[in-house]
C-alpha cells in the first residue's frame, strides 16, 4: 500500500511539472476592438489546441495598439487602420503589417417605435455627422424611405471618443462621399466632429446607442448584431441600398490581393465597385516587427508565428459564424509568404 501511495505521489509530481512546462509560453497583444469578439474566440480555441501557449488580447483601441507594437511593450499589435507615414517613421524600418479578417462598420441607429427599414445615402450620413441633418424626418431623408413613418425625433449623432482604426475607416468613407465632410471632419483615428455625443471604444458608443433616444453611431458589425441594435442599410457604389453582411465585406475585398505587395500588405476595401458590396468595408491588421527579437525570447517568438499561420488558415473558419469576413485565398498565400519572411535575431523562426 505504502508503495502504490509512493507512485501515485510520484505520478502527481510529474503530472504537476509537465503543467507547469506547459503553461510557460505567454504571449501579449493590445489594440483594435473592432475584432476583438473574433480574437477572443480565436485565442481561446488556439490555446485549447497549444495549452502550452496563452495569450493576451487587451481591445483597447487601435491607436493604443500602434503605441504598444512602436514603443515594444506588447508582442502584437492590431490595428484596423494601416500605420501611418508618422506611425511607420516613429516605429523605425521592419514593420509587418497583415490583413487577419474583414469586416463591416455599421451604422446603427435607435428610433424608439419605428420598425421599417431605414435606408440612407452617404451624403445624408455625412450631413448627419456634420450637423446640417437634425431631425429623423427631415425631407432628404424621407426622400430615399418613401412611405416611411420617421418622427420628428431629434437626431443625436454618437462618435467615437479614443483614438480609434474604426473612426480612420468611418472616415475614409465619408471623405468618399461628401467634400464638406472630408474637409470639416477630417480622415483619421479621431475625426474633428462638429457635433455628436463620445464613447470610449465600441463599447461605450454601443452603450450610448442603446440608450439615447434618435442616436445614431458607426459601430462593428458584430456590436450591432451581439446588441440587437438596427442598422441602415447603405447605398454603395453602385447605387444599391445593402446591410452590411460577411457575403458584401467579400465582396469588397475580392480585388484586393493584387494591391498588396512588401512588408505592408494593406488594402482600403471601402467604397469598391460591384451590386453586392458594402461600402463600408475593411481589413483589419495585425503588426509585428519583422524580426521578433524584441520578444527576447525564441519560444514566443516560435509560438507568435505558429498562431501567425494558425489565424490566417484555421482561424479563418469562425470569421463569418461571428460576423467577420475570411480575408479570403489569394490575400491568405500572401500573408502565409510574408509569415515565412519572419525572423528572431536574424534567424529563421523554425
Amino acid at each position: 500500500m505504502r508503495l502504490m501511495n509512493a507512485a501515485k505521489l510520484a505520478a502527481m509530481i510529474v503530472g504537476m511539472g509537465s503543467s507547469l512546462v506547459m503553461a510557460q509560453t505567454r504571449l501579449n497583444g493590445a489594440g483594435a476592438t473592432f475584432p476583438a469578439p473574433l480574437y477572443k474566440e480565436w485565442i481561446n480555441d488556439y490555446h485549447a489546441a497549444h495549452p502550452e501557449v496563452e495569450i493576451d488580447y487587451q481591445a483597447k483601441g487601435s491607436g493604443a495598439g500602434i503605441s504598444g507594437i512602436t514603443d515594444k511593450t506588447v508582442d502584437f499589435a492590431g490595428s484596423d487602420a494601416p500605420m501611418s507615414k508618422d506611425d511607420l517613421a516613429k516605429a523605425g524600418s521592419g514593420i509587418v503589417e497583415i490583413p487577419s479578417t474583414a469586416g463591416a462598420v455599421a451604422i446603427a441607429y435607435n428610433i424608439p417605435g419605428y420598425t421599417g427599414d431605414l435606408k440612407l445615402t452617404g451624403a445624408l450620413v455625412a450631413d448627419i455627422f456634420l450637423g446640417n441633418i437634425t431631425k429623423w424626418n427631415d425631407p432628404k431623408i424621407a426622400a430615399v424611405n418613401p412611405g416611411a413613418n420617421l418622427p420628428a425625433l431629434p437626431i443625436a449623432p454618437i462618435v467615437r471618443g479614443d483614438k480609434s482604426g474604426t473612426t480612420f475607416v468611418f472616415t475614409s468613407w465619408l471623405a468618399t462621399q461628401s467634400q464638406d465632410a472630408k474637409d470639416v471632419i477630417g480622415v483619421d483615428k479621431t475625426g474633428n466632429w462638429p457635433v455628436g455625443q463620445k464613447g470610449e471604444k465600441s463599447d461605450g458608443v454601443t452603450q450610448l446607442l442603446q440608450q439615447v433616444k434618435g442616436g445614431i453611431g458607426y459601430i462593428e458589425e458584430n456590436y450591432a448584431s451581439k446588441n440587437h441594435l438596427p442598422v441602415a442599410q447603405l447605398q454603395n457604389k453602385a447605387g444599391k441600398f445593402v446591410l452590411p453582411s460577411a457575403e458584401g465585406v467579400s465582396a469588397a475585398a475580392s480585388a484586393a490581393a493584387a494591391k498588396m505587395n512588401g512588408d505592408l500588405l494593406t488594402s482600403d476595401i471601402w467604397n469598391q465597385d460591384g451590386d453586392q458590396s458594402y461600402p463600408i468595408s475593411t481589413f483589419t491588421y495585425l503588426i509585428v516587427y519583422k524580426d521578433l527579437g524584441y520578444v527576447k525570447d525564441a519560444a514566443k517568438a516560435k509560438a507568435l508565428v505558429d498562431f501567425l499561420n494558425w489565424v490566417t488558415s484555421d482561424g479563418q473558419a469562425k470569421s463569418a459564424a461571428l460576423d467577420y469576413a475570411p480575408v479570403g485565398d489569394a490575400v491568405t498565400a500572401k500573408v502565409k509568404a510574408e509569415i515565412a519572411t519572419l525572423t528572431f535575431s536574424g534567424n529563421p523562426v523554425k
